[in-house]
């Protein structure tokens, strides 16, 4: 069975860093693509960046020299880096373990941040 499990979220004033985990088991992440997503109360969710199999990755507009993503294939961690934070930042934020094509197989149960102003 395939667990992803997001941690350290947190309140956080604007202008603040936060850094969110993601631990991956029962499938290795050596291979995929992994994926941070966010919601935010009352909008759908939105890619924020990707960690490709390579080590590559590609960010949002919104999020782009702010957040960065890292990726341990040894621990099956996933990190993600947010500096700068804006209240507009605040949303729950998902990993996801990439599938075949553009799918997305697997995805945490999500970590909550918010920013204050």
């Amino acid at each position: 069975q395939v667990q992803l499990v997001e941690s350290g979220g947190g309140l956080v004033q604007a202008g603040g860093s936060l850094s969110l985990s993601c631990a991956v088991s029962g499938r290795a992440i050596r291979g995929y693509r992994m994926g941070w997503f966010r919601q935010a109360p009352g909008k759908e969710r939105e890619f924020v960046g990707i960690s490709w199999s390579g080590g590559s990755t590609n960010y949002a507009d919104s999020v782009k020299g702010r957040f960065a993503i890292s990726r341990d294939n040894d621990k099956n961690m996933v990190y993600l880096q947010m500096n700068s934070l804006k209240p507009e930042d605040t949303g729950v934020y998902y990993c996801a373990q990439g599938g075949i094509g553009s799918r997305y197989d697997y995805w945490g149960p999500g970590t909550q941040v918010t920013v204050s102003s």
